[in-house]
């Protein structure tokens, strides 16, 4: 079982949600971040003070998914979220050592399957 965790621009969420749960991937966490990579600052009038942004927004996805499902995810992320320019963001693949469905106390990697009714 492996987490990807993928910083992203906002506009790429929608068509990668839609993709991954088209391959049976809907499960995932969604956190509005800011942060700072190798692009240079911008600079930004505000009241007639200029002040120079280094931390630009983006979306932090977390997905668990089974062995066998990473390089279908990972493909889906980057089909849309590289347009070629820095700020694109990055995307990191942990190990995950046990996953718990709280409801059931069900262990392992039938945590991570789609439920059948998932997109309904």
């Amino acid at each position: 079982m492996k987490k990807i965790e993928a910083f992203i621009r906002h506009e790429a969420f929608e068509a990668i949600r839609d993709q991954l749960a088209g391959l049976g991937l809907p499960s995932m966490s969604v956190s509005e971040v800011k942060g700072s990579g190798r692009q240079a600052g911008f600079t930004e009038t505000y009241r007639g003070a200029q002040t120079t942004v280094f931390l630009r927004p983006k979306l932090k996805l977390e997905i668990a998914v089974d062995d066998g499902d990473v390089d279908k995810a990972v493909d889906a992320i980057l089909e849309h979220s590289q347009t070629g320019e820095p700020g694109d963001g990055k995307i990191f693949i942990f190990e995950l050592a046990e996953a718990i469905r709280v409801r059931t106390g069900e262990r392992g990697a039938v945590v991570l399957a789609a439920h059948p009714d998932a997109g309904a």
